[in-house]
């Protein structure tokens, strides 16, 4: 019986062989988010994904209980399980059994494996994590706490740890995020598609500290002309309202305009009213 058994073993642990080899010739391996030969066991729960962000979007479905959603300790994977002959072992690049390599890319602080080096990942020791794009096309500014690249090196404006919150749109964690991000000349960081949606409503400051993000001339010229064509009526033509420009901070007592208010420092629109109002006008005005 033992003989029998064993022997049905080799040919189901053959089989599964030869469809993972077939799996990864065809180039159909690994998961969305990463081409690799092996997945992980999650130290937290001590189940097997993938890779970390399989486990991540499991763990924090709205399907599970908020008291128990978790990300995955990164650093804290011990145990990965080669995904051509199915053996768990301890973190390494290649399989202790088979031998065959389970990322080209491979971190030993990260517990990060990539087949696609295509994406030129390279490991920021500062930043404690990997990065992509080269990690001669960046540096690490330690006054935001990330790596940002080189064309910002000298003109970019310093935020404290400018990355390490959520992106202002859609609320995920900008750190460690798959996605392109941009700094915005204001310093504050966000996923690049999200302030492509921004435009797509005709959004141009930034959702934290409300500067324009980008030159706004010619809409302020074609406010100008909107402002200068729209008479205000008689009762509201000699009213004045304090405004606080958004774009460079000075407060400016203008003329109320039912368009826009005009900053008098730098002539932006991107303007807020703080006192006064047609509300408090005088009836008798």
């Amino acid at each position: 019986m033992e003989s029998s058994g064993s022997k049905h073993q080799s040919i189901s642990h053959s089989s599964r062989t030869d469809e993972s080899l077939m799996e990864m010739a065809s180039g159909h391996y690994g998961c969305s988010h990463y081409k690799r030969r092996c997945k992980i066991r999650a130290p937290c729960c001590d189940e097997i994904f993938d890779c970390r962000h399989c486990h991540d979007e499991l763990k924090n479905s709205i399907e599970v209980d908020p008291l128990r959603r978790h990300d995955i300790p990164r650093h804290e994977i011990k145990r990965v399980i080669c995904s051509l002959c199915n053996t768990e072992q301890d973190v390494q690049q290649k399989c202790v059994k088979c031998g065959i390599c389970m990322g080209e890319y491979f971190c030993s602080i990260c517990n990060f494996f990539d087949d696609d080096v295509s994406k030129n990942q390279y490991h920021c020791d500062r930043c404690g994590i990997c990065r992509t794009g080269g990690k001669e096309n960046f540096f690490h500014c330690n006054g935001c706490g990330c790596c940002y690249s080189n064309l910002l090196k000298d003109s970019h404006t310093c935020i404290e740890r400018a990355m390490h919150h959520n992106c202002p749109v859609c609320f995920e964690y900008l750190f460690d995020t798959t996605k392109d991000i941009t700094v915005l000349f204001c310093g504050h960081t966000i996923h690049l598609d999200c302030v492509k949606e921004m435009e797509r409503h005709f959004k141009y400051s930034c959702p934290v500290c409300s500067k324009s993000y980008c030159d706004m001339s010619r809409v302020w010229e074609k406010l100008d002309q909107e402002v200068a064509s729209t008479a205000m009526p008689q009762i509201y033509r000699d009213k004045m309202v304090w405004i606080l420009c958004n774009d460079c901070g000075e407060t400016s007592e203008v003329n109320f305009h039912i368009v826009a208010h005009k900053c008098l420092k730098c002539s932006s629109y991107n303007t807020r009213q703080t006192r006064g109002g047609p509300a408090s006008c005088s009836s008798r005005i």
